[in-house]
């Protein structure tokens, strides 16, 4: 009998095939102590471990096909920036020196004191950061447990079905993006995690890979057996386990279709997004750091809507960007854009992320903390710093502004007096700047009832509907207790989500909604039919969206909108 089950889609399509399955080398790890005189020869071994890891994703990198978009690159950087993070080695090494573990338990015992910061953290983004390092965790184990390190960073040591000619799918508890990017030259249809989420650079490789995907299962590679038939939908966020004939049958006729779809969605790339009554929709791209404009233009975005400045500030063991590095950063993605415009949303840290590698102050609620706009307040100099480079980037290119989180109308104006502030440093320097339009990123319920005067001071709004329904609905998306309440349908989210695309629309300012709402495509009609007409989200989604917009008659969607509004069952509405 088959067994289904339930995870996180993060890389669309259907995949079958005979199970692969990774065994973590974490379980296995040796624990014992070494003499006191067998210290330096311990610590040495583990720094040969992390150069010739180095060297195999270096390897990796310049291996890299022409064609492969360059977020994939920025991926491996990541993880080589963090393999190379001396603070991060000289704590290992401590453990070595003052408890005289062997190289690989101090490895691991190092790890789950960093995996502890990273769970506090409310912000999906820098939360699953954790698995990047647990990757790297496991890289660095299989050449320590190797006898002559031969085989490090060759993927993991995979137990392959006795099919050789069946398409294989990967099962395991994670997967790093060099084991993801080593697997795809194999006969790899898809594959499955126990761990992970939506923005975890392997679901961001496996997106780029075209790799149908589906992580955050829980139990997948407890459940399966290597040789086991399995299929992965990738857009479902389903796995099926020893599928019967009549699912083998559905699902590979699913299979063809998507592969068509794909085809199809794919000529549309430069077709504009205008509704059949004649609306132009702006269609922009959510980017987590400045090489993923590449990707955007790609799928035919045109502009970033939201580009998230903490790629900058974390995993820096306390040293902080100066401006001049983050001037160059943004610069990088204003260039990459070819033109286009960029909205640079100033970073949404604080207090629950713990940015000089200590372990925060315990926060009961740190999503109602010290963080984002609240945190730069608090930092003026960090902020002012920031400011002053979104500002001289703006000399090169189109450049907005974001500031998140804003509830009360006094941080919008300390907000607006420091940046003012950081236009006459630039002035007294001498320094070329050019003009940025200012953003408010409505996310907190305060803001969106408050609407009407914070657009009085603001050039465009944008909805992070992500933080706002949590706020809202008073649940923690991040809680598998309570995840199934969080409802981006709920009435009460959706009246007010209206009732701010309306304001902005009064007023003449220009609202986008930045959050997952925007690059769901079941969505899009309704949106359209209550107004908005920015949209901005993950570049893989874009075409799917632009398809709903290009099929759209917004005048008619205007009256079913506000029969959606009305009801006390949105949903079924939406069916």
């Amino acid at each position: 009998m088959s067994q289904t089950l339930h995870g996180i889609a993060v890389a669309g399509g259907i995949a079958i095939g005979r199970v692969a399955l990774v065994r973590s080398r974490r379980r296995d790890v040796p624990h014992y102590l070494i003499d006191a005189a067998g210290v330096d020869a311990e610590v040495q071994r583990f720094r040969r471990a992390r150069q010739a890891v180095g060297e195999r994703i270096q390897q990796m990198r310049a291996s890299l096909p022409p064609d492969m978009p360059a977020d994939v690159a920025a991926v491996l950087d990541v993880h080589l920036m963090l393999l190379q993070d001396d603070a991060g080695a000289q704590s290992v090494e401590r453990w070595i020196r003052e408890r005289l573990y062997n190289a690989e338990w101090a490895l691991v015992s190092d790890l789950d004191e960093v995996v502890k910061q990273f769970e506090e953290m409310s912000d999906d983004y820098l939360r699953e950061r954790k698995a990047d390092l647990e990757q790297l965790a496991e890289h660095l184990l299989r050449w320590l447990q190797s006898e002559s390190g031969a085989k490090a960073g060759e993927g993991s040591a995979a137990e392959t079905p006795p099919e050789a000619s069946a398409l294989q799918v990967l099962v395991a508890r994670d997967l790093s993006p060099v084991d993801t990017l080593q697997f795809r030259r194999g006969m790899f249809a898809g594959f499955v995690t126990d761990v992970g989420g939506k923005t975890s650079h392997t679901a961001i490789v496996a997106r780029n890979l075209g790799i149908p995907a589906v992580v955050g299962t829980r139990r997948a590679s407890a459940a399966v057996q290597a040789g086991d038939w399995l299929i992965i939908d990738g857009d479902a966020g389903i796995v099926i386990i020893d599928p019967t004939p009549a699912e083998l049958s559905e699902y590979r006729f699913k299979q063809r279709q998507s592969r068509q779809e794909a085809e199809r969605l794919a000529q549309l790339k430069n077709t504009p997004a205008i509704t059949r009554d004649g609306q132009h929709i702006t269609l922009l791209a959510n980017i987590e750091r400045p090489a993923d404009a590449a990707s955007a233009v790609d799928m035919g975005a045109v502009g970033v809507g939201l580009l998230r400045s903490e790629f900058l500030f974390m995993g820096r063991a306390g040293k902080l960007p100066d401006e001049d590095e983050q001037y160059a950063a943004y610069r990088r993605a204003v260039e990459g854009m070819q033109g286009m415009p960029v909205t640079i949303r100033t970073a949404d840290i604080g207090a629950d992320k713990p940015l000089d590698g200590h372990v925060p102050l315990r926060r009961l609620n740190p999503a109602l903390g010290l963080r984002a706009i609240r945190w730069s307040l608090a930092e003026p100099e960090i902020f002012l710093t920031q400011v002053r480079a979104i500002l001289r980037v703006a000399a090169h290119g189109a450049v907005q502004m974001l500031i998140p989180m804003l509830a009360q109308l006094d941080e919008v104006r300390q907000t607006f007096a420091l940046i003012e502030k950081a236009r006459a440093q630039l002035d007294a320097r001498g320094t070329a700047h050019g003009p940025v339009r200012v953003g408010a990123m409505i996310e907190v319920p305060a803001a969106a009832l408050m609407v009407r005067q914070f657009a009085q001071h603001f050039d465009f709004l944008s909805i992070g509907t992500n933080d706002l329904v949590q706020y809202m609905l008073a649940i923690d998306r991040t809680d598998e207790t309570v995840a199934h309440l969080y409802d981006p349908l709920h009435p009460a989210v959706l009246r007010l989500i209206a009732d701010v695309i309306a304001e902005g629309r009064s007023q003449g300012k220009p609202v986008s909604i930045c959050g997952e709402m925007a690059g769901d495509a079941a969505m899009t009609r309704l949106l359209l039919g209550m107004g908005l007409r920015h949209f901005s989200m993950h570049p893989s989604r874009l075409l799917a969206v632009k398809q709903e917009v290009l099929a759209a008659d917004t005048e008619e969607l205007a009256d079913w909108a506000d029969a959606v509004l009305a009801s006390d069952s949105p949903a079924s509405l939406l069916a």
